[in-house]
């Protein structure tokens, strides 16, 4: 009885069913699905993730459709990594466009870290953490949710690992996964593993259905588009699970990989064939009531196998604390033998979980014993790494229960001369406390979900940092060339991990950059040094980012700075955590917004604004108001940048246009109609030091042409305005003044701006930018806004005039991420006209940069999003117009003379 059309599926599915009913129960399973589903149902999802040396940029496409004729509640759901950060979020609902916004949490705000009215929200369980958002979707409409996030993927146990989320709640029509790895050196290991808690489409250990991975030496690209029946044989509620990608890249031996990329360098350090270092390791357990249970037994589990794993040169005890203190072998650490292996044994399988949690006195029995252990003879090797590995489910319950007081206690014990790695198991457990003691004694935390299993995460864990290698690292760059590195000294490096250092080049003119690494073994000292060429380093990145272009399809201009940035933002957060406030407290504090403020990331000091879609009773999508400050008007300011505004679709588009120093360009053409032209001419600036540019170009004057009632212009610069009508006059931009002269007035605020209004209803702004003491690369330059165009015709055209009244849709490219500087979107394009331009999202700064403005901006010198091309937009003199009453031959000799 099912119809044969009426959904995307009926059609197909309805002539499946009937010529082989018995063989397509599953499909007619489908088919009550979809004619059952009340609510609006995701028709496609597109999640592609693009990797560029370990940095990786993921960009969500969701396309919801409510196919019934009222408006009812969507909610788009997503897993996105804890250790990532949100970089945009937008809507596209009843074809109206709704941008989010960063801003710096209020000191007295929502603790929270999303606020929206209490609609969008941000759970963290972990690994993940959980971003969701529910708006009303118009009645048979479509809304359109766009997500970006990005992470610095960690290496560990040799390898690299990337997980997606593939968890849209119900069944998807089409649904899209892909990973693209780009990397400088060969990619020698690869594997996708198959749906993590989720059942697999078969027994054996494959990967999920429908993948299909290309690759060669230094790039490969995977894709999963699993169908819906096939999307049903794994699992039928829409929970998939985790896709999973893995590999791992050759390494040479020495210094380690260094990239350079627009003033900005990244370190990755992984040596390889280093003799073990022997450690010296105390087991810290809570055995308090709450871990009775499965808890309790898959720990033991896990002791069992890291028992086999210690080795010969290793020593090891353990504690066990709930109400009282339990020591295996009071008073030292034990070598590993058999008969010492065999009786650890003994004493794990005889813990019985009982009473409450002593966190204070567990780590204070702990760090007395390894301390002792350190300054006694027995202690003979001072190569060796020393660590606490303590475990607990829960929060501080009996003794001192007062967090400074245990992190207090834990810094005295500890005197610097041991790690701490903490674990924490459910959902009970003071998770701050447990970071604040790993961060500030060297050491790590690592989160186990109530529902994981906890053996193999703790066995995970404790392979990552069994196997030390080195300890006491430090990374050195040449001082007269870097600035704001990250951090560089690490107390140890472990087996299949990496250190990450990354920096800001200030001297962009030096020729090399002096890089030291200096460690210990568990033999001797270490020292490696190098000089890098930062211009053969950097042509070497730019390479790779063409050839990722070229056989990815994608690009990845700015990863390097992003990566800092991300890197930046991670340290700031983590010293504001370790420390004791004050002075100290606010410098990270400040630091980690401003930095998350200049890349847009949704961090614990910043909060996400959205605008919310507002359903009227006719069933159409109110227009919303800006998140914050000034709308943007058509504007073209700064080395060339043009910002345009689509009101209607609430959208903003900017594009570069890379001239020449006295090009002069038309701006605005309404020659036949309101008899209004603006024309823009450009200079030009050597650009900094090392930028890749080879110069800068600005607004040098604007020129404004007027046509009726008769034949008048206002010309432009810095430091004066030329205003030639009945009478001519020049008058100093320093001044504030007002001048009025038939349909024309010019108002000057000195210093500041120029306002030019024409007949009442046509008004530009003109901004004036002047340094008191510039550096080579600036010079004084005009910025040019229309901030009335109700008196400009529909016919107006000109690189700004053009887009007045045009009108366009955002839409997603399938199979195409790209990455650039800035709030990158990737897999966007514009429809203009009937041409499509492939966009990616940016912040630009308008209004002398006194406020922000979210784009979406056009590469290549706005190819495709302007007709024709730039060259057509260069005019021959300030004051052409286009069309001569005479013919293209005249002389401009009077136009000569009155200047």
């Amino acid at each position: 009885n099912f119809p044969r059309t009426g959904n995307c599926l009926g059609g197909s599915l309805y002539a499946n069913i009937k010529s082989n009913p018995m063989q397509n129960i599953l499909q007619c399973k489908l088919l009550l699905y979809f004619f059952q589903e009340t609510k609006p149902h995701i028709q496609e999802l597109s999640i592609q993730t693009t990797i560029m040396s370990r940095y990786a940029f993921t960009a969500v496409s969701c396309t919801m459709l409510n196919r019934y004729s009222a408006a009812t509640e969507g909610v788009f759901q997503l897993q996105v990594p804890a250790a990532a950060f949100i970089s945009n979020f937008t809507m596209i609902v009843g074809g109206r466009v709704f941008p989010s916004q960063i801003k710096v949490k209020k000191k007295n705000g929502d603790k929270n870290r999303d606020e929206n009215n209490g609609r969008m929200k941000s759970k963290k369980s972990g690994e993940a953490e959980t971003f969701r958002m529910a708006i009303t979707v118009p009645g048979r409409n479509r809304a359109v949710f766009l997500l970006t996030y990005e992470e610095l993927l960690v290496r560990r146990l040799g390898y690299y690992e990337h997980v997606t989320s593939v968890r849209p709640m119900h069944l998807v029509s089409r649904l899209n996964v892909g990973v693209t790895i780009v990397e400088h050196s060969r990619i020698k290991y690869l594997d996708v593993l198959p749906l993590r808690n989720a059942f697999p489409f078969s027994g054996k250990a494959t990967m999920p259905v429908s993948t299909v991975v290309r690759q060669n030496e230094t790039f490969c690209k995977i894709s999963f588009t699993p169908n819906i029946v096939q999307q049903v044989k794994i699992t039928n509620n829409g929970i998939l699970g985790d896709f999973v990608v893995r590999y791992d890249v050759e390494r040479e031996m020495g210094i380690g990989d260094i990239q350079v990329l627009d003033g900005h360098f990244v370190h990755y350090f992984a040596p390889k064939d280093l003799p073990i270092v022997p450690k010296n390791v105390v087991f810290v357990i809570d055995t308090s009531a709450s871990m009775v249970g499965t808890k309790i037994r898959q720990t033991k589990e896990a002791l069992f196998t890291i028992l086999r794993d210690l080795r010969p040169n290793d020593r090891f005890n353990f504690v066990t604390f709930s109400s009282r203190i339990r020591v295996w072998q009071p008073g030292k650490l034990v070598p590993v033998t058999p008969n010492n292996v065999r009786d650890a044994k003994k004493f794990i399988y005889m813990i019985s979980p009982t009473g409450g949690t002593d966190i204070n006195r567990g780590i204070q029995a702990g760090s007395l014993l390894l301390s002792e252990y350190l300054s006694s003879q027995e202690h003979t090797n001072g190569n060796s790494v020393s660590l606490i590995i303590f475990l607990t489910d829960g929060r501080p319950t009996v003794g001192v229960i007062q967090t400074p007081s245990i992190l207090g206690n834990t810094k005295t014990a500890v005197k610097e001369k041991f790690c701490i790695f903490t674990i924490g198991m459910g959902k009970d457990v003071d998770y701050r406390l447990l970071e604040r003691m790993a961060l500030e004694n060297c050491g790590t935390m690592r989160r186990i979900p109530e529902e994981a299993d906890t053996s193999t995460m703790l066995k995970g864990f404790y392979d990552e940092i069994g196997t030390p290698l080195l300890s006491d690292i430090r990374m050195e760059y040449s001082d007269d060339a870097v600035e704001y590195v990250t951090r560089n000294h690490f107390p140890n490096y472990f087996n299949g991990s990496e250190i990450v250092v990354a920096g800001r080049l200030h001297n962009r003119s030096a020729n090399a950059l002096h890089v030291q690494v200096t460690a210990s073994n568990s033999e001797h000292s270490l020292t490696m040094e190098t000089d890098v060429s930062l211009g053969e380093r950097e042509r070497q990145t730019r390479r790779r980012v063409k050839e990722a272009e070229a056989e990815a399809g994608v690009g990845a201009d700015g990863y390097v700075e992003r990566l800092w940035g991300f890197l930046s933002v991670k340290e700031g957060l983590k010293g504001r955590l370790r420390s004791h406030g004050g002075a100290e407290r606010e410098n990270f504090t400040r630091r980690a917004a401003d930095l998350s403020l200049a890349y847009n990331f949704l961090t614990p000091l910043t909060q996400m604004l959205v605008e919310t879609p507002q359903v009227l009773a006719d069933g159409t999508v109110a227009r919303a108001e800006p998140a914050g400050g000034p709308p943007p008007d058509d504007s073209a300011d700064g080395d060339p940048h043009f910002v345009v505004e689509f009101p209607h679709n609430k959208l903003n588009v900017c594009f570069n246009i890379n001239g020449e120093a006295g090009d002069i360009l038309r701006l605005v053409t309404d020659h036949k109609h309101s008899g209004v032209t603006v024309n823009g001419k450009l200079i030009g600036t050597p650009a900094p030091s090392g930028s890749h540019k080879q110069q800068r170009t600005y607004f040098g004057s604007i020129t404004v042409v007027v046509d009726m009632p008769r034949r008048s212009y206002i010309e432009v610069t810095p430091h004066k305005v030329i205003l030639d009508s009945r009478d001519r006059m020049v008058l100093p931009c320093s001044s504030s003044i007002s001048v009025e002269s038939e349909s024309l007035s010019v108002n000057i605020a000195a210093n500041a701006s120029v306002t030019v209004t024409i007949q009442a209803s046509i008004q530009f702004v003109i901004l004036l930018h002047g340094y008191k003491n510039p550096a080579p690369y600036q010079q004084d330059h005009l910025g040019f806004y229309i901030a009335n165009k109700k008196g400009l015709s529909k016919d107006t055209h000109g690189l700004l005039g053009q887009f007045l009244y045009e009108e366009v849709a955002l839409i997603q490219l399938h199979g195409n991420i790209t990455v650039a500087t800035g709030n990158d979107m990737g897999g966007a394009g514009l429809k203009v006209k009937k041409r499509t331009v492939e966009v990616v999202k940016k912040t630009r700064r308008i209004y002398s940069g006194t406020h922000t403005v979210d784009c979406w901006f056009a590469k290549n010198n706005a190819a495709h999003l302007i007709d024709g091309q730039y060259q057509d937009y260069v005019v021959p003199h300030q004051f052409d117009t286009g069309h001569w009453p005479h013919g293209n031959n005249i002389r401009i000799d009077s136009f000569e003379l009155n200047n």
